[in-house]
């Protein structure tokens, strides 16, 4: 049976370093094709540098531009304000937040995410948002992450890799072992692999040409192209 049609492209602006200038058309390509754009409180500030609107912010409110936060109110963006006593990440709430729409279309449905931001700052944030991304809690949505110079992918069946001949590539399971792994487009390739959690067998594979695949029987990858 054919992939169904996306129902919902959503993007989720996170908090972080300022974007580099490398990724910034990715970043605008992602936001042309949303259908849900969603700040995680400070990553408002990248919708304010890209001159882009967000349908709504999320969060505790504490790292926001109170200027930013005003505009995009004018804007007609919803407020989500929680309180800063809360027990998940600003990104794990804009998370949600998407999830839920995703849920509310209906069982089966697609959602493709892309989020923006969330590296930089903190060891403990980068690893925990790294984690978070491969939660059992979002695997109705199909992750991506754009990270500094990084592109993040989480992977529970199959996935396209684009990236220049020689670009590194490296596959990490997430949350519990992931089977039957198989790869194409890889120096190195995969056939059957098992990965298991802290295992560096995926570690530093290189792309053979500008697209590669990755697929797997069970588990979650996250799969990451460092760049330059």
């Amino acid at each position: 049976m054919a992939p169904s049609t996306p129902l919902l492209r959503a993007v989720v602006l996170a908090g972080g370093d300022p974007l580099p200038a490398a990724v910034l058309p990715a970043a605008a390509d992602a936001l042309d094709a949303a259908g849900l754009v969603i700040a995680a409180d400070g990553g408002l500030a990248h919708a304010a540098r890209l001159g882009r609107t967000v349908d709504a912010v999320v969060g505790d409110l504490d790292s926001v531009d109170p200027a930013d936060l005003s505009a995009a109110e004018a804007a007609g963006a919803r407020i989500h304000r929680h309180p800063p006593e809360k027990d998940a990440t600003d990104l794990a709430l804009a998370l949600d937040h998407v999830l839920a729409r995703a849920l509310g279309a209906g069982p089966g449905r697609r959602v493709d995410v892309t989020v923006v931001g969330g590296h930089g700052g903190r060891a403990d944030h980068l690893l925990g948002n790294a984690l978070l991304l491969g939660s059992d809690r979002y695997a109705p949505l199909r992750l991506r992450a754009l990270w500094g110079d990084a592109v993040l992918r989480v992977v529970r069946d199959a996935a396209v890799l684009d990236g220049a001949p020689d670009a590194l590539v490296s596959l990490l399971a997430l949350h519990g072992p992931a089977l039957g792994v198989r790869t194409e487009g890889l120096r190195f390739p995969l056939d059957g692999a098992a990965l298991r959690p802290g295992s560096s067998l995926g570690l530093s594979n290189r792309m053979t040409g500008t697209t590669a695949r990755v697929a797997l029987d069970t588990g979650v990858i996250l799969t990451v192209q460092p760049g330059p």
